[in-house]
């Protein structure tokens, strides 16, 4: 929370530009008079962001960060998560989520330099983002004081925002949006309109990145990943920097319609919402990293990091990234995954990823021993004495 308007001397705004933020900014500028810095981020979310600056200092930012972060992204934040398999709640593949830490991270970083006493953000108060964003700065700047606008300031509708835009000369974006939508490199979201209804099927335009099933290929493709150490590094032997491979797979997968999620979710701060989430290639990654695993993962290891997914995936999904539990958390997961290397092989159809084949130099698969075809590395017999003791414990148990 913020204290007394007086004590504040410089603001690091989170600003995409939009309607939203738009308001924001000059809202500050009336509010606490003083300098506004605004910091526009590329996450790969193929936005053309050419004019944001000038957008921003015309509305009364007194400096204009806009930056391209999109490898940082992919291979600092999204290749990380993507190791420990994580999945929120049996579907969601935490796009939005895994991105409001690096946003944090340059906001603080950026007031650190620029000798700024606060940060804001868009974040409604009935959201996850602004709770990801104010965990991010307690654990990173604990000094720095957050403005977050929704929850102080009187506007409480679109109208309103719209309203005061007018009033200030502030442009108007063209068009109506006619979801909440939130999109990078790794996903895209979209929340409101017929949504808010979780019976009602989701309505025309709220798929981009995926092709309807009815207009995708009527013959499959396939096409190879390859890992190292737990990341992906090639696409048909092709080697990519990680947010370009990201983004070509986005288009491999999309083109098939994969990657779609329609869910309710539980949101951290108390309620159930209802999301559709698009994340193409990211799908990808996370069926062939998995199938990977099953060859060159450890069985007891394998079980030890499944059970602590959830775990995993609610610090992601509820802001504490940095966190110590969630650094101990991927401590393991990093030494789990040193000998994850090979290729997984992918057949794509009508929204489906099917693993049909998989290779790695550290496969623990063994032929010799898994054949049906007669052996000799294999004692059928010893089987009998293992039954018997671990028949020992549940003996009676359920008698009839």
């Amino acid at each position: 929370m913020t204290k007394k308007t007086d004590k504040i001397k410089k603001i690091i705004l989170a600003y995409s530009g939009g309607l939203d933020t738009s308001v924001i900014l000059k809202w500050l500028k009336q509010t606490y008079k003083c300098d506004i810095i605004t910091l526009t981020c590329d996450l790969g979310q193929e936005e053309d962001l050419a004019g944001v600056d000038q957008k921003a200092l015309d509305t009364g930012a007194s400096k204009a960060y806009v930056e391209d972060l999109r490898n940082e992204f992919a291979k600092d934040f999204i290749f990380p998560m993507m190791r420990s398999s994580v999945v929120y709640e049996g579907s969601y593949l935490l796009g939005t989520s895994i991105a409001r830490p690096l946003i944090s991270k340059r906001l603080v970083e950026i007031a650190r330099s620029e000798g700024a006493d606060a940060i804001s953000h868009g974040a409604t108060g009935k959201g996850n983002d602004q709770v990801r964003f104010e965990l991010s700065v307690a654990s990173l700047a604990p000094d720095l004081q957050v403005i977050a606008p929704w929850r102080t300031w009187e506007l409480s509708s679109r109208t309103d925002l719209i309203k005061f835009a007018e009033k200030n000369n502030i442009p108007l974006p063209t068009g109506s949006k006619r979801y909440s939508m939130d999109r990078n490199m790794l996903h895209l979201s979209y929340e409101s309109g017929e949504l808010e209804d979780p019976w009602e099927e989701a309505g025309e335009g709220t798929y981009t990145l995926t092709t309807p099933i009815e207009k995708t290929p009527n013959e499959p493709e396939y096409i190879t990943i390859e890992f190292k150490n737990g990341d992906p590094i090639a696409i048909n032997e092709k080697e990519y920097a990680p947010a370009a491979l990201v983004m070509n797979l986005n288009k491999i997968a999309g083109k098939h319609g994969i990657g779609r999620i329609d869910m309710v979710e539980n949101r951290f701060v108390g309620m159930k919402s209802r999301g559709v989430y698009e994340t193409p290639g990211g799908t990808l990654i996370h069926a062939a990293h998995r199938d990977l695993e099953s060859i060159c993962l450890d069985r007891e290891v394998m079980h030890i990091r499944d059970s602590l997914i959830p775990r995993y995936a609610a610090c992601i999904y509820n802001g504490f990234w940095y966190s110590p539990e969630r650094e101990v958390l991927q401590a393991l997961i990093d030494k789990s995954q040193e000998n994850i290397s090979g290729t997984v092989r992918l057949k794509l159809f009508k929204g489906n990823v099917f693993c049909v084949g998989r290779k790695s130099p550290n496969s623990l698969f063994r032929k010799d021993i898994a054949t049906f075809e007669h052996d000799d590395v294999y004692n059928q017999a010893m089987a009998t004495g293992f039954i018997q003791l671990n028949g020992l414990r549940i003996q009676g148990h359920n008698k009839i």
